[in-house]
C-alpha cells in the first residue's frame, strides 16, 4: 500500500508522460512473454530485460521533471511575494520597487496615481520621463548608493516633488543578497507655497516700513535745512510725521498681533465670554470716527447675553478691524449697521453670526477671494490715505481661526459690503 502511494505520488504530476511509459513498458511485456512462450529467452533473463527497460523508460522523465522544478524555482524574484507587496502598497507616500534592471516588481496606489504609466514588469524609466529622476536612478543602480532628486511636476498642476532612491538588499535563492531599488515621492509643493508666502510676506513687510521710514527721514532733513526758521512748513511737516510714525506704529502692533495669533493658532480659548458688551464698547470707541466720517452705526443686537468660547482682548480687535473697515471704506454710504443673528452652519451646528454692513461702494468680485491676504489692497493708494496696514482682515481671519470660526464676505458693487464672522455657540452655564 505504502509503495502504491509512493509511486503514485512520484508519478502523478506528469499524466501524459507516464502514459507514453505505460505503453512502450507493455509493448516490450509482450514481446518478452513471446520470446519466452517460444523458449527463445528464459524468465529469470525475460525479467532482467523488461526491467532495464523500465528504468530507461522512468528514470529519464524523473529527472526531467526535477531539473525543471528546479528551473522554476530559480526563475522566481525572491521579493514578488505578498508580504513585500502589501508593506510597499501600505507606504503614505508613492513608493515604487525595482530590480537592479529598473523594472517595477511592486507599486503602491498612490504612485499610480503619480505616474498612471507605470506597469509592473516594464523599466521605469519609460514610465518616469524627467531627466532628474533618470539620472538619479541610473547612478543608484550602477553605486546602489542611495540618491535625492528634486523636479518639478507639470501635470495635472505644478508640483514640486522629491525623489529619494535607496537601495534595499533582499536574499537570494541560494543564501546570498541583491540588492533592489525603492523609489518614494515627496510632495513639497506646500514647504514651497509657505517658503513663497514668507518671502512674499517679509518683501511686503520691509516695503510698507520703508514707505513712512523714507518719509520721516526726508522731513527730518528739511526741518534740519530749509524749513528750520519756517514755522508754517514746519507745523505741516511735524503733522505728516506724525500721521507717519502712527501708520508705522499701527503696522508693527499688526504684525505682533497677527505672530501671537498664529502662535496659539492650535489652541482653542476655553473662557466663556459675552459678545454683546465687547460689539457696544467697540463701537462706542470707534463713534469719534464716525463722527468724522459722518457715519452713523446702527447696533441691532439683542438685550440678553450671547456667549462664547473666546479671548476678549483677540475679540476687541477683530470687530474693531471690522467696523473700523466698514467707517473707512464704506464712508460714503452714510451708515454701518452692526447686527447679530443665530444660524446653522453647512454641517448644521448652531452658531453666532455678527454682521457689520456697510452701504459704499463695495467690492468687485475678483478681489473677494484675496481680501484676508496679508498686505492685500483693493487700491493701495486709497488704502494708504485711510490709514490701513493691509494686516486688518488677515488678522481678523486667524483670530477666528484660533476660535474655530469662519468669516463670510459678501458684496456687490454699489450697493456695499456685508462681513460675517462667525463664531460655534455653546451652552450657557444655565442652559446646561
Amino acid at each position: 500500500m505504502a509503495l502504491h502511494e509512493s509511486s503514485s505520488s512520484f508519478f502523478s504530476p506528469w499524466p501524459d508522460r507516464l502514459r507514453h511509459s505505460a505503453i512502450v513498458l507493455l509493448a516490450a511485456g509482450l514481446a518478452l512473454s513471446v520470446l519466452v512462450a517460444l523458449d527463445e529467452l528464459s524468465l529469470i533473463r525475460a525479467f532482467a530485460v523488461f526491467l532495464c527497460i523500465a528504468a530507461a523508460a522512468l528514470v529519464p522523465w524523473r529527472l526531467h521533471d526535477v531539473a525543471a522544478s528546479r528551473e522554476d524555482t530559480r526563475s522566481v524574484n525572491p521579493v514578488e511575494n505578498g508580504a513585500v507587496a502589501a508593506v510597499v502598497a501600505g507606504m503614505p507616500d508613492p513608493a515604487v520597487l525595482l530590480d537592479r534592471a529598473g523594472r517595477v516588481i511592486h507599486l503602491n496606489a498612490a504612485a499610480a496615481q503619480l505616474a498612471p504609466a507605470l506597469r509592473k514588469n516594464e523599466l521605469a524609466q519609460f514610465a518616469l520621463r524627467s531627466p532628474e529622476i533618470i539620472t538619479a536612478l541610473r547612478e543608484a543602480i550602477a553605486t546602489t548608493e542611495p540618491r535625492r532628486a528634486t523636479y518639478l511636476d507639470h501635470v495635472p498642476v505644478d508640483r514640486w516633488m522629491e525623489l529619494v532612491i535607496t537601495p534595499v538588499p533582499v536574499p537570494t535563492l541560494f543564501g546570498g543578497t541583491d540588492k533592489c531599488m525603492l523609489m518614494t515621492f515627496h510632495d513639497l509643493t506646500p514647504l514651497r507655497r509657505v517658503e513663497e508666502m514668507r518671502a512674499d510676506f517679509v518683501a511686503n513687510a520691509s516695503h510698507e516700513l520703508r514707505t513712512p521710514l523714507a518719509a520721516l527721514s526726508g522731513f527730518i532733513d528739511t526741518l534740519q535745512g530749509p524749513a528750520r526758521d519756517d514755522p508754517r512748513a514746519r507745523e505741516r511737516f511735524l503733522g505728516i510725521m506724525h500721521t507717519q510714525a502712527t501708520r508705522m506704529a499701527r503696522l508693527i502692533d499688526d504684525l505682533l498681533s497677527l505672530s501671537r495669533v498664529e502662535l496659539s493658532a492650535h489652541v482653542r480659548p476655553d473662557t466663556c465670554v459675552d459678545l454683546i458688551p465687547i460689539i457696544r464698547q467697540v463701537a462706542d470707541g470707534l463713534e469719534p470716527l464716525a463722527r468724522e466720517r459722518q457715519v452713523v452705526i446702527e447696533i441691532q443686537l439683542p438685550e440678553t447675553p450671547v456667549m462664547i468660547a473666546g479671548d476678549r482682548e483677540e475679540l476687541l480687535r477683530l470687530f474693531e478691524n471690522l467696523i473700523e473697515n466698514a467707517l473707512k471704506y464704506g464712508a460714503s454710504g452714510g451708515r454701518v449697521i452692526v447686527s447679530l443673528k443665530e444660524a446653522a452652519s453647512g454641517e448644521g451646528a448652531p452658531e453666532i453670526r455678527v454682521l457689520v454692513r456697510d452701504f459704499g461702494p463695495g467690492i468687485a468680485p475678483e478681489h473677494l477671494p484675496r481680501l484676508t491676504e496679508r498686505f492685500y489692497r483693493v487700491d493701495v493708494g486709497d488704502s494708504r490715505l485711510q490709514g490701513g496696514t493691509g494686516l486688518g482682515l488677515s488678522l481678523v481671519k486667524h483670530i477666528l481661526n484660533r476660535h474655530r470660526g469662519r468669516l463670510l464676505i459678501e458684496s456687490v458693487p454699489k450697493n456695499g459690503a456685508t462681513f460675517t464672522a462667525c463664531f460655534p455657540q455653546v451652552k450657557t452655564p444655565a442652559a446646561a
